[in-house]
């Protein structure tokens, strides 16, 4: 799975970024189970998870900032 790019990110819905996010934890604890038991052939790939989640977590979170600083004025 190539990277994402942030600008597909920004455009998505936050049901669609939710569920993206959910996937890549998944995969992420699939990644960790099998580097444990040794057959995990592509070492990378955990890392390009964690920082995938990473992008859609701080989306997430400008888009309740964003939300909030409205509600606030």
């Amino acid at each position: 799975m190539p990277q994402t790019k942030i600008t597909a990110i920004r455009e998505a819905s936050a049901d669609e970024l939710v569920k993206q996010l959910q996937d890549l934890k998944q995969e992420g604890i699939t990644l960790r189970l099998q580097r444990s038991t040794g057959q995990l052939e592509d070492t990378a790939r955990i890392r390009m998870v964690r920082r995938e989640i990473a992008r859609i977590q701080t989306i997430i979170s400008e888009r309740r900032l964003k939300a909030s600083q409205s509600a606030d004025a």
